[in-house]
């Protein structure tokens, strides 16, 4: 009797009761799935219109054609999209060498003004780096006349530009996963002879892969669609990213390529996913590793 009346407590929850507390998460989701949806459906049914605007067209995939790709191909798009891999890649793997090895140090070596220095590299993380993009210019303007390909127009320069603000945010992340990994390994290894590059490289960066796809993959993401300096430093089209070029493409409201920019955003969109997709199992354990207090 006693196991009958224990079944029947864990019965699934039926009826209204189960619309109340379960299916209306259902609809929410359904409706929540329907709206993130529909604009990457329209935006690829936009791309396979060949001569489409984004308004013109009530039906989806009305037209499929591959025009708009060919001509992707015979544009300067794809050498954007080179240019955008080249600056993402260069500055995501300074960005995850320079903040791991600033992290490394804050968070095994005890030196004066320590403190200080995470006191001050928050402090100046809370002025975003466009704020300076007049002196940035004018800086690599003066730099550019004695060395030609750090200045305006170099890929070199907008990359030095954005590792200029690589520290901050990326090294707080970095020093509290850091913190995790115990000081133990570090002390049984400086006993076996091991020397501090030793045991960073070996010992501690594999231990610390899944903060290094994080801060990697947020700066390859933020490098590679970032607008502002790379309009201003990259002065002639044939120097532009993916970013800067797709906006040019858009800047003219009445004649603007609509299908041919639609078409664009969906390749341009293709690494990004499959990024996301390779490192989807590091993102949620670098992130809420690193909450320990240092």
């Amino acid at each position: 009797m006693a196991v009958k009346l224990e079944n029947a407590n864990k019965s699934p929850v039926s009826g209204l009761r189960w619309w109340k507390e379960v299916g209306w998460k259902h609809i929410v989701a359904l409706v929540m799935i329907a709206i993130c949806v529909f604009p990457l459906l329209y935006v690829m049914s936009a791309s396979f219109n060949p001569g489409g605007t984004l308004t013109g067209s009530i039906r989806l995939f009305e037209k499929v054609s591959l025009e708009n790709y060919q001509t992707l191909l015979g544009s300067l798009f794809p050498r954007w999209m080179l240019h955008s891999f080249i600056v993402a890649t260069a500055t995501a793997v300074g960005t995850v060498l320079m903040a791991a090895a600033a992290a490394y140090a804050f968070s095994r070596f005890r030196f004066k003004g320590r403190r200080g220095s995470l006191t001050a590299l928050l402090i100046i993380q809370m002025f975003p780096q466009m704020l300076a993009f007049v002196a940035i210019f004018l800086l690599l303007l003066t730099i550019g006349d004695i060395f030609p390909v750090l200045g305006i127009g170099s890929l070199l320069g907008l990359i030095a530009v954005y590792l200029g603000g690589a520290l901050g945010a990326n090294t707080f992340l970095m020093y509290g996963f850091f913190n995790t990994i115990p000081d133990d390994l570090d002390e049984a290894a400086k006993i076996d002879g091991a020397t501090h590059a030793q045991i960073f490289w070996g010992m501690i960066m594999p231990l610390v892969t899944p903060i290094l796809s994080v801060v990697g993959l947020l700066s390859f993401v933020g490098t590679y669609g970032e607008f502002i300096l790379a309009r201003i430093i990259l002065a002639r089209p044939e120097n532009y990213t993916l970013a800067v070029g797709l906006y040019v493409w858009a800047s003219d409201e009445r004649n603007a390529p609509w299908s041919l920019f639609a078409a664009g955003a969906v390749v341009a969109a293709i690494p990004i996913i499959l990024l996301f997709m390779y490192l989807q199992k590091y993102i949620v354990a670098g992130l809420t590793a690193g909450g320990v207090k240092g």
